[in-house]
């Protein structure tokens, strides 16, 4: 970017980054929920059953969790531009992928191809945070990127059965895969590192900067792994993480198979619009939550842990979704469940730029989601086996509803002070 252009004389271009994130977020949950949407449709067409489904399903979070690790890395080492840029790209293609697809293999062999491109989404968004926001901000600009998953879900119904209907199943994928191109057009042209932004005035530019400079600029990936605040992250990332997989891979097909909704029928839509869409407000609300309690002056350690512990708390009721015979008491207990989930994934997220420097805090993500990317392989093999051998989903809300607090209680036992991790300069 040329320094010729005069700097405007106040600027707020930090949240049209922030807005940059979120589009591409929505982007990467639409590819990935037609699949999950047309559950049904394909498995009449293609003829697997539950325990293939969830290896299908499970392909593309252990692919999620091999690219989460060399995104993370990718991205500290390339720079969030050019790593993003890339990355997009290959997710998108990746996302056409299944359009040809025919078998159980070659979904499978799609679906882990999107994962590993997918996996760089959040690395990059976090480390984005890092860079243009401050401290203080950094979690209500995660929780409002991070609703972009629950607004991609939110149009999966609304996009997938018209796109099906004009073009057919197949080019349903190729049309969502194809966004991402749009999105990158508006990335090039927008994106550059606040310092080097013209649109950014020098007072945003003085309150981005505000918190104490770092002297950290580089962390060998190999010393961040025996730290125990990366595993306090990763851990509460292998608990958390496979629930919301089952909400994004499994539910819609429960909510068929229990109450025979038709997939293109406007109960089955509003049920997965509602579900997602008052997630959005767990999303924004939970990262304000930890926000509104800094300012009142409260530690950081106090505000993050409350506004997790708050989340938690709000998951529990979902264990008794199995036993409602009512549609939408079901829905509205999965709706307080994924914004709930929502709050703690903002706050969750938060956790790494809160104890590591900005220059680690892209691979300690991409550590902590391939952690999270194997529990959620795992408990899609589990469902699957489940739900197949017993017909029943009892377990799998069970534990869905007490991951949260044993997550919580992990996340304090191993960082009870909340300070950020003694890392040497490299």
């Amino acid at each position: 970017m040329t320094s010729a252009i005069p700097k405007p004389v106040a600027s707020r271009f930090r949240w049209v980054v922030c807005a940059l994130l979120f589009a591409a977020t929505t982007i990467a949950y639409i590819d990935r929920g037609v699949f999950g949407y047309l559950k049904g449709t394909l498995q009449t067409i293609i003829g697997w059953d539950d325990i293939q489904y969830g290896y299908i399903s499970a392909s593309f979070k252990i692919a999620y969790g091999i690219g989460l690790v060399t995104a993370g890395w990718f991205t500290d080492r390339l720079g969030t531009k050019k790593g993003f840029a890339i990355a997009i790209v290959l997710w998108s293609f990746a996302a056409m992928s299944p359009g040809i697809a025919s078998t159980v293999f070659t979904f499978g062999l799609a679906m882990f191809f999107l994962g590993l491109g997918e996996a760089a989404n959040f690395p990059a968004c976090i480390k984005t945070v890092a860079e243009w926001f401050p401290r203080k901000e950094r979690a209500l600009a995660t929780g409002v990127f991070n609703s972009g998953a629950n607004v991609g879900n939110m149009l999966v119904p609304l996009v997938v059965p018209l796109l099906a209907g004009l073009v057919g199943w197949r080019g349903a994928f190729g049309v969502c895969g194809a966004t991402g191109f749009v999105w990158l057009a508006f990335w090039l042209w927008l994106y550059e590192r606040p310092e080097e932004h013209p649109r950014v005035s020098p007072g945003e530019l003085a309150y981005i900067q505000s918190d104490p400079a770092e002297k950290i600029n580089q962390v060998p990936w190999l010393k961040l792994l025996p730290r125990k605040e990366t595993w306090a992250f990763a851990l509460g990332k292998f608990l958390t993480d496979p629930v919301w997989w089952f909400y994004t891979f499994w539910l819609p097909g429960y909510w068929q198979r229990t109450f025979r909704l038709d997939p293109a029928g406007s109960q089955m839509r509003l049920s997965v619009m509602l579900s997602f869409g008052i997630a959005i407000l767990g999303s924004v609300y939970g990262g304000y939550i930890s926000a509104a309690l800094l300012k009142r002056n409260k530690t950081l350690n106090y505000s993050r842990k409350i506004a997790l512990l708050l989340c938690a708390l709000g998951v529990l009721p979902v264990m008794f979704v199995p036993f409602s015979q009512s549609l939408w008491v079901t829905v509205g207990l999965v709706c307080l469940a994924m914004a709930a989930h929502q709050g703690w994934s903002a706050n969750l997220f938060t956790v790494t730029s809160d104890l590591f420097p900005k220059a680690a805090v892209a691979s300690v993500v991409g550590i902590g989601g391939m952690v999270g990317a194997v529990g959620g392989a795992l408990f899609d093999v589990f469902v699957g086996h489940v739900v197949q051998w017993t017909n029943s989903y009892v377990p799998v809300f069970a534990i869905s509803g007490v991951s949260y607090l044993l997550a919580l209680l992990i996340l304090h036992g191993i960082t009870p002070k909340y300070v950020p991790a003694k890392l040497e300069r490299a």
